[in-house]
Protein backbone atom coordinates (compact mmCIF):
# COMPACT_ATOMS: atom_id res chain seq x y z
CA UNK A 1 0.00 0.00 0.00
CA UNK A 2 1.16 3.58 -0.98
CA UNK A 3 0.27 7.08 0.46
CA UNK A 4 0.90 10.21 0.05
CA UNK A 5 3.12 13.28 1.99
CA UNK A 6 -0.41 15.00 2.72
CA UNK A 7 -1.79 11.59 3.75
CA UNK A 8 0.81 10.90 5.84
CA UNK A 9 1.40 14.02 7.66
CA UNK A 10 -1.82 15.59 7.75
CA UNK A 11 -4.86 13.18 7.65
CA UNK A 12 -3.60 11.05 10.05
CA UNK A 13 -3.14 13.96 12.72
CA UNK A 14 -6.51 15.31 12.14
CA UNK A 15 -8.17 11.84 12.57
CA UNK A 16 -6.86 9.70 14.97
CA UNK A 17 -9.62 7.33 14.45
CA UNK A 18 -7.87 6.68 11.13
CA UNK A 19 -4.98 4.39 10.05
CA UNK A 20 -2.99 3.21 6.81
CA UNK A 21 -4.34 -0.18 8.08
CA UNK A 22 -8.42 0.57 8.08
CA UNK A 23 -7.49 2.70 4.77
CA UNK A 24 -6.40 -0.68 3.22
CA UNK A 25 -9.39 -2.73 4.41
CA UNK A 26 -11.85 -0.06 2.52
CA UNK A 27 -9.80 -0.76 -0.29
CA UNK A 28 -9.99 -4.18 -0.39
CA UNK A 29 -13.48 -4.79 0.81
CA UNK A 30 -15.63 -1.82 -0.27
CA UNK A 31 -19.36 -1.61 -0.70
CA UNK A 32 -19.03 1.34 -2.79
CA UNK A 33 -16.44 2.93 -5.67
CA UNK A 34 -16.92 5.39 -7.59
CA UNK A 35 -14.68 7.38 -10.46
CA UNK A 36 -14.45 10.74 -9.81
CA UNK A 37 -13.81 13.28 -13.09
CA UNK A 38 -10.09 14.05 -12.16
CA UNK A 39 -9.32 10.00 -12.24
CA UNK A 40 -9.34 9.37 -8.72
CA UNK A 41 -11.12 6.83 -7.17
CA UNK A 42 -13.31 6.46 -3.90
CA UNK A 43 -13.71 3.70 -1.98
CA UNK A 44 -16.61 3.53 0.84
CA UNK A 45 -16.56 0.85 3.44
CA UNK A 46 -18.03 -0.14 7.15
CA UNK A 47 -15.41 -0.08 10.16
CA UNK A 48 -16.19 -0.25 13.31
CA UNK A 49 -13.63 1.83 15.04
CA UNK A 50 -13.19 1.77 18.62
CA UNK A 51 -14.65 4.99 20.41
CA UNK A 52 -17.23 5.48 17.30
CA UNK A 53 -19.00 2.55 16.80
CA UNK A 54 -19.40 1.08 13.34
CA UNK A 55 -19.01 3.53 10.58
CA UNK A 56 -18.80 4.47 6.87
CA UNK A 57 -15.13 5.20 5.97
CA UNK A 58 -14.29 6.89 2.49
CA UNK A 59 -11.25 6.79 0.77
CA UNK A 60 -10.04 8.76 -1.90
CA UNK A 61 -6.78 6.74 -3.97
CA UNK A 62 -4.90 8.10 -6.71
CA UNK A 63 -6.28 6.56 -10.53
CA UNK A 64 -4.34 3.60 -9.67
CA UNK A 65 -6.65 2.33 -7.08
CA UNK A 66 -3.71 1.92 -4.31
CA UNK A 67 -2.07 5.73 -3.40
CA UNK A 68 -4.01 6.38 -0.74
CA UNK A 69 -4.60 10.41 -0.69
CA UNK A 70 -7.27 10.78 2.01
CA UNK A 71 -9.45 8.84 4.27
CA UNK A 72 -12.64 10.14 6.63
CA UNK A 73 -15.58 9.06 7.94
CA UNK A 74 -18.82 9.81 5.59
CA UNK A 75 -21.67 10.50 7.69
CA UNK A 76 -23.59 11.56 4.78
CA UNK A 77 -22.99 8.13 2.69
CA UNK A 78 -26.41 6.49 2.07
CA UNK A 79 -26.42 2.49 0.22
CA UNK A 80 -27.94 3.10 -2.74
CA UNK A 81 -31.45 0.19 -3.87
CA UNK A 82 -30.36 -2.11 -6.09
Amino acid sequence: MKTIDYFDNTVLAKRPYLSADICAAVIANHIHSEVQPNGRIRFWGEVALPGYGTRIVRVVTLADGETILNGFIDSHFRRRAT
